[in-house]
């Protein structure tokens, strides 16, 4: 039998090796930057075009190269960063594994322009699809440019997959504000298109964020300082006030360097416990300064996860250091010192003292939730007694309705009881229903966006709104524009990032425009304009649409429920929860 293993040709070795390096365009930006800054750069522009499919340029002005070392960092495994085994446990730069030039150039057009500084001459090297074509001397600046041109051209199957421009482009964005967060001394440029992106001066890292996420965010960022000689972690989390449903703001840096923990972030999340609403997550911008020896930062090929020595230890440090800072600033709750205590009786601390104040009043099991069991059977028993109490016992084996009005010609013949913990109870016909009116509200909501035509009629406002944009939310109102007048927008976008709006939809409260604009800023992220038109009226609902607990009185929950019977009385929702549960009559009688 003949022999079957053999070598790989090196240019086929590169291209697979690529891989794990080169994913996307923001994996070049990524690995530009920081040779860059590890070049000893103090100003580093970023310069893209088509989101990098045609053009990936990083001009620096660090220490640049000679004619030896600029091809010799092209090769496989060249590095200047370590010497043997030992040194990959100091690494105190970013790249060091010497791959990342080699995998570009393997899948690229490269181009590297050099000069080292008190040299007269620099060099130029193009690189094609991993062939060297040429070296020669060129005039150029003190530093580097290196240019990335057609990325993927000798791998079409690759190139296919990228996904769109705004899509690609807002992964690069991703990987610049990492790069640009953890080093505030250094002035960092992005161009996309000829168009300025973000111009960021050098400062303080509470200047770094502003500059990237905008003058809003200022205001509600609380800062984090803990030093306990072996570890530094200081930066700043969001108020709960900026908390989202999406984890954009989360950053955590060690020694410099952008990293992802689950584990770190549940320990922010504990330590925001009580202050945040369900499903929403809090903002953090925290740093990590520790001996580079106590942690290995070589486990993922994109170096963005970190394996501590002493993990635990972090996550105490993390979760005590933050409820601290929140309770310095007033964000957490604290004692209060003035109480009157002669009030105390009138709020028993105790479960049993609060049952026992008042007999005859509703009580409910505020945490029982009906509507997330796969096949409820009964409703919460204490809430049914506490009924019977209030209209007596005189229920008949036959399934029959308490009238609960008090005006005998009231329109809907039905009965209706709204509970203490927000749902209501429902007569209807001879079944008795358990309402969750919120999701009843968006449905009626939804039906009724179905049957308005695409053009919005708009209304003008008295006087202008502004919204102020940070960069990224500029970019985004942007490739939605077109849309936005036929939707019933009129918006201007004024000088220092200012959208100005003149004019709304009729159907959207003034009140309501500026979250609202959050939420469609919030929902392109990694979203092409297409699925933006498709989540518009989903962003809308979500605004407009009232919670269980803010149905309060029956006119308004009659009107609803005639909307919603119109509709069919639909027992679940389009996500497939349930609007209504049936009470089991004979299951109650029992009950007495």
């Amino acid at each position: 039998m003949s022999d079957i293993i053999q070598l790989l040709p090196d240019h086929v070795a590169n291209q697979i090796a690529a891989g794990e390096v080169v994913q996307r365009p923001a994996s070049i930006v990524k690995e530009l930057l920081e040779n860059a800054i590890d070049a000893g750069a103090t100003k580093i522009e970023l310069i893209v075009e088509e989101a990098g499919r045609n053009l990936v340029r990083v001009v620096d002005n660090g220490s640049g190269m000679s004619e030896t070392d600029a091809r010799m960092a092209f090769e496989r495994h060249a590095t200047s960063k370590i010497r043997s085994t030992e040194d990959i446990f100091h690494i105190a730069t970013k790249g060091f594994r010497g791959e990342a030039l080699a995998s570009i150039a393997a899948v690229a057009q490269v181009e590297l322009k050099t000069k080292k500084k008190d040299t007269d001459v620099g060099s130029v090297i193009y690189i094609e699809g991993g062939e060297l074509q040429f070296q020669e001397p060129v005039q150029t600046a003190e530093g580097s440019v290196f240019s990335v041109k057609n990325l993927f051209y000798n791998v079409p199957a690759r190139r296919k997959f990228l996904k769109s421009n705004n899509i690609e482009f807002r992964h690069i964005i991703d990987e610049f504000q990492r790069v640009a967060l953890a080093h505030e001394a250094l002035e960092f440029s992005l161009y996309h298109n000829d168009e300025v992106i973000f111009n960021l001066r050098k400062g303080s890292q509470m200047q770094r964020i502003v500059d990237i996420f905008g003058r809003k965010l200022q205001p509600l960022l609380v800062p984090i300082k803990e030093d306990l000689g072996w570890v530094q972690l200081h930066g700043f989390v969001g108020k709960p006030e900026a908390a989202k449903k999406t984890r954009g703001e989360q950053f955590f840096f060690v020694n410099g360097r952008f990293f992802r923990s689950p584990y770190l972030s549940r320990a922010v999340q504990e330590a925001f416990e009580g202050l945040l609403m369900a499903n929403y997550t809090p903002s953090f911008f925290l740093y990590l300064d520790l001996d580079p020896e106590k942690i290995d930062v070589n486990i993922h090929p994109q170096k963005t996860e970190v394996k501590f020595e002493d993990e635990n230890l972090i996550f105490a440090l993390v979760r005590s250091t933050i409820k601290k800072s929140l309770g310095i600033y007033n964000v957490a709750p604290s004692l209060d010192f003035d109480r009157n205590e002669k009030m105390d009786s009138f709020f028993p601390s105790k479960p049993d003292a609060a049952r026992n104040y008042n007999a005859s009043s509703i009580n409910v099991d505020r945490n029982y939730n009906p509507f997330t069991e796969a096949t409820p059977s009964r409703i919460n028993e204490t809430a049914m007694v506490n009924l019977t109490e209030m209209y007596g016992q005189n229920i008949s084996a036959a399934p029959s309705k308490i009238n609960l009005f008090e005006d005998e010609e009231d329109e809907l013949e039905e009965d209706l009881l709204r509970l203490p913990n927000g749902y209501w109870i429902f007569n209807k016909e001879d079944k008795t229903l358990l309402l969750d009116l919120g999701r009843i509200h968006q449905i009626v909501l939804s039906e009724k966006r179905k049957i308005k035509t695409k053009s919005r009629n708009s209304q003008s406002l008295l006087f202008s709104l502004e919204y102020h944009l940070n960069e990224i939310e500029k970019n985004k109102y942007r490739s939605i524009k077109k849309y936005l007048p036929d939707l019933g927008f009129d918006m201007v976008l004024a000088e220092d990032n200012v959208l100005r709006i003149n004019a709304v939809p009729e159907d959207l409260k003034e009140s309501q425009v500026i979250k609202f604009l959050e939420n469609l800023f919030e929902i392109l992220d990694y979203k092409t304009e297409e699925e933006f038109l498709e989540n518009y009226d989903n962003q809308w609902i979500k605004v407009n649409a009232k919670s269980k607990y803010d149905f309060l009185y029956k006119p308004e929950v009659e009107e609803l429920l005639k909307e919603f019977i119109k509709l069919g009385f639909p027992e679940y929702t389009p996500k497939g929860n349930k609007t209504f549960l049936e009470i089991p009559v004979n299951e109650l009688i029992n009950k007495f």
